[in-house]
This record gives C-alpha cells, structure tokens and sequence, in this order.
C-alpha cells in the first residue's frame, strides 16, 4: 500500500528506469555482435581512417618536385651544361630525355611523357658573352596548372646560379640571358580545363563501380539468383549481361559531362571523339568488372557499397585528378598506375586539351586494355565460385 507521502511511486519509477537501461545494454551488445560477425564493415572502420591518414600525409604533395623534363641543346657548350644542372638543382626538373630535334620535343609533350621541355639554342655560351641576352625556351604542359606554375615560377633568379661557376658577368638588374616561358595547352591556366576533363573519368568511376557492385547482392536479397542459377546460362553470359547496360549508361554520362562543358566552361575538344569514345569503352569496362567482382565478393549490398568506396578513395587521391601525379612518392605512383582512372585522366586530357592520336597514348590504352582483362578474368572466376 501507499502512503500518504506516494512512497511506491519513487520505485515504480525506478524499475522503470532500470529495465529501460537493461533493454538499451542488450540492444547495445546486439549491435557490437553484429558489428563483430560483419567483417567488411569492421575492417572499413579501421581501414579507411588508416588509409585517409598515409595518403594525405606521404602521397599528397601540392608542390611537386622532380618533373620529368626533355632538353633540346642545339649546343653542347659548358654554359649550356651549367644551366641544365642549375635547372636541376632547383629540385622541380628532372632532365629524363635529351632530344635532337623539335619534332621529337613536340612530341614527348603531347604523349605526357614530359612535362616540360628545355631548348637551349645555338651559339647560346656566345651570345651571353657578347651581351646579346639569348632566350631559353621551357614549355610546359599546362594541363596540370598545379604541376607547372610552380617550376615556372622558379625561373625567375635562375640564371644567377647558371653562371656561378662560369666566368660571365652578370648584372642583376640585367640579366645575361632570359627564359620565355611558353605554357602550352591551357596557357591561361584555367582550372576549369584541367577539371572538366578530369570529371569525366571520376563520376563514370564512381557510378559505374555502385551501379555493378549491387548487381549479385542485389540478386541474393531479392530472391531471383535461385531462377537465375537454373537457367542454362554460363558465368560469362551473365556477366555481359549485366555489364552491357551499363556501358550505354557510361556513354551517356560521359556525352552529358563533355557536352556541359564544352557549352557552359568552353573546354575545347582538340582531338578525335571517335578516340575518345573508344578508350572510354575500355575505361567503363573497367570499372564495370571491378565492381561485378565485389558484388560477388560482398555479402550484401551494405558490404557492396563500401568496397567501391573504398577503391573510389585512391583513385581519386591518386590518379592525378585532385593532385599532381608527378609530385607523389615512387610507391605512391606505381599504386596509381594500377588504377583505371589514372590512365583514364590522362587519356581525356591529352584528347581534349592536346588533340593527342593513339600513338601519343600507346602507353595509357594498352595498360587499360590491360586492366579490363584482369578485371574481368577476377569476375568470372569469383561468380563461379559463388555458383558453387
């Protein structure tokens, strides 16, 4: 019984209080139970945290150094030799290739195998000593403005250093040669050219990779691969089948995200579209068999979705798109060679802002050629496993 005071209302609340925290500490053990059965997820926790952490504190670098740089020297004279080591000294160049001819030069920048090339011309050592102030040439591809303006700007008090060891007078208010600075593809350093390009290759990545990843999974939690699996159809087939669609998709986006840009932000379109198009098929079939191959990994769709995140992040940080390729550590590079995108960027870019052929982009076609084998090869052989 009551009181008069109301004494059993104090301990009904109380119990109250007591089953609530009882019920929310088992839903809580519940959770960390699941948590610990679901693998994927427990190992994205750490993993991306981990993997944000090293790429941002190792790979990043917005200032790169040691930029493969060709050189034409039209004379081999001591004074040229001094300022190609000047040049180097400086940290930003790195001399890669010594050409003979202009067209060679030409074409090293529109392959991207260089980013900048030096022409020293003839009777430099001459002209800077009879006070005839000769130019050096240093074009640049300038389709990573990023890349470039910062070894440009180090010109500047150059030349000092070019003749420290080498007996010509110079006055620094008048300086006994100069550099011209020619920024070609984008010589206005507009970021727009440089992003454009690059968002072409990032949003078919990140599509095509969720599109294709929830293709099995989506097929388990609905019931349909049973009737799928009775069907007399080989693993290859039902691949294509699903990949095929998507390739439209991509062709779509890709048309959608080129035609807003060359309407809205005037990025030209230099080279061939029926290249482009091509190398796209191999890109977009890339992506596609990569995350065919984690929805046949992934338990779900859950698991599915955080596997393609967790290949978006590098090829994002790593690819060039964000930051300069150029400018990462060795080991940072050979994990972005692995990446479609990387060799996708590169490939648009070169097409759009430089009307590269396929002989400039031999290297890029023939590693995505590549990747579209491997991945497909990995697809193919986990569905059979997961049919077993």
């Amino acid at each position: 019984m009551s009181g008069p005071n109301g004494d059993i209302a104090p301990h009904r609340a109380d119990r109250r209080f007591g089953g609530w925290l009882l019920r929310t500490w088992a839903m809580l053990i519940k959770e960390f139970i699941q948590l610990k059965r679901d693998r994927v997820s427990f190992a994205m926790i750490i993993a991306l945290p981990v993997m944000q952490l090293m790429l941002f504190g190792y790979a990043i670098n917005t200032t790169p150094h040691n930029l493969p740089t060709a050189v034409l020297l039209q004379e081999d004279s001591d004074l040229a030799r001094s300022l190609v080591k000047a040049m180097e000294n400086t940290a930003y160049f790195r001399f890669t290739r010594e050409v003979r001819t202009v067209a060679e030069f030409d074409d090293l920048l529109l392959s991207g195998k260089v980013l900048f090339g030096v022409e020293i011309p003839r009777d430099f050592e001459r002209g800077v000593r009879r006070g005839d102030k000769p130019a050096v040439l240093v074009a640049a591809d300038a389709t990573d403005p990023v890349a470039a303006s910062a070894a440009l700007s180090s010109l500047g008090v150059l030349w000092q250093t070019a003749l420290a060891h080498d007996r010509v007078a110079g006055n620094p208010a008048d300086p006994p040669f100069e550099f011209r600075a020619h920024a070609r593809y984008n010589p206005a350093a507009a970021s727009r050219l440089n992003i454009v390009p690059g968002l072409v290759g990032t949003i078919l990545t990140m599509t095509m990779l969720i599109f294709t990843a929830l293709s099995v999974t989506r097929e388990i939690e609905r019931g349909t691969m049973e009737s799928l699996l009775s069907m007399p159809i080989t693993p290859v087939e039902v691949m294509l089948g699903k990949i095929i669609p998507y390739v439209l998709v991509g062709f779509l986006q890709a048309a959608l995200i080129i035609g807003i840009g060359v309407v809205l932000f005037g990025v030209p379109i230099f080279g061939s579209l029926a290249l482009l198009a091509g190398l796209s098929t191999l890109f977009i079939a890339a992506n596609l068999s990569i995350g065919y191959t984690f929805s046949t990994i992934a338990q779900n769709q859950l698991q599915a979705m955080q596997m393609s995140m967790m290949f978006f992040l590098p090829n994002i940080l790593l690819s060039g798109f964000m930051f300069p390729f150029a400018g990462m550590p060795v080991w940072a590079q050979w994990i972005g060679e692995a990446l479609p995108l990387t060799h996708y960027i590169r490939i648009v870019r070169a097409i759009m802002l430089k009307g590269s052929t396929l002989h400039h982009l031999q290297y890029d076609a023939i590693a995505l050629a590549g990747l579209v084998l491997v991945a497909m090869a990995i697809a193919v052989s986990r569905f059979r496993r997961t049919l077993d």
